[in-house]
């Protein structure tokens, strides 16, 4: 591949280091960048070193969470993107389908019951378009992350990111049938100290939404915990407790019967979290798009 030179003398840069530096850029990882270039991450630190040197300035930053641009990184990321783009519009002259791949965080739920069916569907449409789902209930990162999309429960609060809102649900309080017949069903808010609760482990997500909804009521005489909402809806449905369940979850299962509606119903929504750079990226606009 030809090289791009910024001026007229010294080391020329080479295009596909550019590359390189706009999937670490995009990614935060040279693992992550190493995979979606279909590299090693040994190349992907030579390209890096080897573009640092050529321009004669650090192009990386460690960030907690991964790589993010220096200043002189983010001078040349528009040239980076410009020859991302009028690669894809070569391969695009010739195939209007998507490739490549695409990294997406998601709490369990999400990805069970909304990003599996989309994205397969979106993959049926663009064979040369790869996923990656990481089931996650954690608040959007600061910094990089790794992934392309980041859904969250709640608005994020990502500065570097954009936030797009996808759908909204509600938390609401379910018991099983057998539960009800064998327990005094309560009659207030109170009453629930006498029962045990089924709900996440305590601090462990550290995500306000899904926090003030067990923070709204007393704390039960027990406790059925875990980390995986469908761990939730199965432990309810057998019995374990009162189960605080997403209505989308609970209202297909005819083992449940919702409990005190008219005194507890939090409304929730996911949101996306991505990079601006992550947006230029025509699979990680159509993938965003499809949720």
């Amino acid at each position: 591949m030809a090289s791009y030179a910024p001026g007229s003398s010294g080391p020329q840069i080479a295009p596909e280091d550019l590359l390189t530096l706009l999937a670490v850029a995009r990614l935060g990882k040279f693992t992550a960048a190493a995979h979606s270039l279909g590299l090693n991450h040994t190349t992907v630190s030579r390209r890096i070193a080897a573009l640092e040197k050529a321009y004669g300035d650090r192009v990386l930053v460690a960030s907690p969470d991964g790589w993010e641009l220096s200043a002189a990184g983010r001078q040349l990321l528009p040239i980076a993107e410009d020859i991302e783009a009028a690669l894809g519009r070569i391969e695009a002259h010739s195939n209007s389908a998507l490739s490549g791949t695409i990294r997406l965080a998601c709490p369990q739920a999400f990805a069970l019951e909304y990003a599996v069916p989309a994205l397969t569907e979106l993959q049926a449409q663009h064979p040369g378009l790869q996923i990656e789902l990481i089931t996650a209930t954690q608040r959007a990162r600061q910094y990089r992350s790794g992934v392309d999309i980041e859904i969250v429960v709640g608005r994020p609060d990502a500065p570097r990111s954009i936030a797009k809102h996808i759908r909204d649900y509600r938390l609401q309080l379910y018991a099983s049938q057998d539960y009800i017949a064998s327990h005094p069903m309560p009659q207030t808010l109170d009453d629930l100290a006498d029962h045990r609760m089924v709900y996440y482990i305590e601090n462990s997500l550290r995500v306000d939404d899904l926090d003030e909804a067990a923070d709204a009521l007393p704390r039960g005489k027990g406790f059925f915990r875990s980390t995986s909402v469908h761990a939730h809806v199965l432990a309810t449905s057998r019995g374990a407790g009162i189960g605080i369940l997403p209505d989308f979850l609970a209202h297909g299962n005819s083992r449940l019967v919702q409990v005190l509606p008219e005194l507890f119903s939090k409304q929730v929504s996911y949101w996306a979290s991505v990079r601006h750079e992550s947006l230029r990226n025509a699979g990680v606009r159509k993938v965003l798009e499809s949720l």
